[in-house]
């Protein structure tokens, strides 16, 4: 690392230093990744380019030397994650050049990699392009039926792009066969905002087209209404749905809960909870993650942890962003005992913990000073191979000088700067305080002369990063 006498004189200098050159040339960087010494799979290669720093060109050139190799299948859904990678990161010519190539080499592209590139599109803000290339779908080896408008569609109206979802509909009328689904699609965008007029527009052209509304429509409908502030014709929806020769099944109830927990009403939710339990309805993930959202809203937590516990019991487990969103919920107000409930009994039902989930357990016991259980949740996340960035060092380092461990603090923070981290300048300036505060003036100053040379390091990462060299 650059961290010698004369660092500004280099970070200056119009040459790199020769072990942080660029290997120059296919041939050379090819020749430098047979001799690593590792053992490449499809999951190392998903690694690579999902996690790493590498930019668009390099990323696809890491690929190509990938795919060669015997040990890469040559597989669709291995050349998606390329495609949703490129997508991911916006290089969305790249991304389209690589779909060519893998006409060429006779990959068939499947509705999946139709789906990874409209919504890495859409995602991108890129409606007319995305547009643009589902009108001319053939180039790219895919038939424009009524699967692909779907697919489109879905990537729209997940966005809220409805505006441009209903265009293609009307664009689209008379050449492509529409079903339930695609109506449904269209409805349930509608839904998400509130807007009946559209809504109901999309229904009567359904029923125009000669289909029937299912279920799934029904609840849109009711959701629909809900969130449009229009309750009482909700509920006058779901008490006509059998003359209108149509079951209330888990979806329908579930827009009901939904309604309900909308304004607030929770005694009402659990009506209808009730309802659906004295009908034999089973109930599902989606209908206990409302519940659970809503009680924890309304900061009923004893409920919430209630009806988490059912749900356990039950054999539904949630999943991993579900305990991410309840966690988050609950560090923005209270003591972190009840986050720690919760976080708990995911653990004990199997369910996996993101790591932003850990980070908010982190800063929420960080500002209760509760360093015991801080340290605890730190060891459980080296145990579940997550690797600690710089902003684990410093939720941890600014717990351990809440509760006044300093000593501890310092070597939490030197082993943050030993794994070429550098804390941020705030939380670097409290510790040092801190240590002023208690008299410690020598041990302050030996930890500012440290960090005086990681910040020296780490501004001379980003300088040879920026100009392509990565060490």
């Amino acid at each position: 690392m650059l961290v010698n006498g004369d660092l500004h004189t280099r970070l200056h200098t119009s040459h790199a230093p020769p072990h942080f050159q660029k290997l120059r040339g296919k041939a050379a960087i090819e020749r430098a990744l047979d001799n690593v010494d590792v053992e490449l799979s499809n999951e190392l290669v998903a690694k690579v380019v999902n996690r790493g720093c590498l930019g668009g060109e390099a990323m696809v050139r890491f690929f190509e030397w990938a795919i060669k190799r015997d040990e890469i299948e040559k597989r669709i859904d291995v050349y998606n994650v390329i495609v949703k990678a490129l997508g991911r990161r916006k290089y969305f010519d790249l991304m389209l050049e690589m779909l060519s190539e893998m006409r060429v080499r006779g990959v068939v592209l499947n509705y999946e990699t139709l789906f990874i590139v409209m919504n890495s599109f859409v995602k991108g803000k890129q409606v007319a392009r995305a547009i643009k290339m589902f009108l001319c779908l053939d180039e790219f080896g895919w038939e424009c039926d009524t699967v692909a408008l779907n697919v489109v569609l879905e990537c729209l109206c997940k966005r809220s792009f409805l505006s441009s979802a209903s265009l293609l509909v009307k664009k689209m009328k008379g050449k492509v066969e529409f079903n339930e689904t695609t109506y449904n699609i269209l409805m349930s965008g509608w839904s998400r905002c509130g807007n009946v007029g559209e809504f109901e527009k999309c229904l009567e052209a359904m029923v125009g087209d000669g289909l029937e509304p299912d279920s799934c429509t029904h609840s849109y409908l009711i959701e629909c209404l809900g969130r449009a502030g229009r309750v009482n014709d909700a509920v006058e929806i779901f008490e006509n749905l059998e003359k209108d020769g149509c079951v209330a099944d888990v979806c329908v109830y579930n827009a009901m809960i939904s309604t309900f927990m909308q304004i607030g009403d929770c005694d009402g939710c659990l009506r209808y909870y009730e309802r659906m339990l004295s009908m034999k309805c089973d109930r599902n993930m989606d209908t206990y993650v409302r519940i659970i959202y809503g009680f924890l809203k309304a900061r009923r937590v004893s409920d919430a942890i209630d009806m988490f516990d059912e749900m356990v019991v039950r054999g539904i487990t949630p999943a991993t962003g579900t305990v991410t969103s309840f966690i988050k919920l609950l560090s923005s107000y209270g003591p972190p005992h009840a986050m720690m409930m919760i976080y708990k009994k995911a653990r004990k039902a199997g369910c996996s913990i993101s790591l932003s989930a850990y980070k908010l357990l982190l800063t929420r016991l960080a500002k209760f000073g509760k360093c015991g259980m801080m340290l605890d949740i730190w060891d459980e996340i080296q145990e579940n191979r997550y690797s600690s960035d710089v902003e684990v060092y410093q939720l941890i380092i600014i717990g351990l000088c809440n509760n006044g461990q300093l000593e501890n603090a310092i070597l939490v923070m030197e082993e943050c700067l030993r794994k070429g981290f550098c804390p941020s300048r705030l939380v670097c300036s409290r510790l040092n305080n801190k240590l002023l505060t208690s008299n410690k003036v020598e041990t302050a100053y030996k930890l500012f002369l440290k960090i005086k040379v990681a910040r020296q390091s780490e501004n001379a990462r980003k300088h040879w990063r920026n100009k392509g060299w990565h060490f």
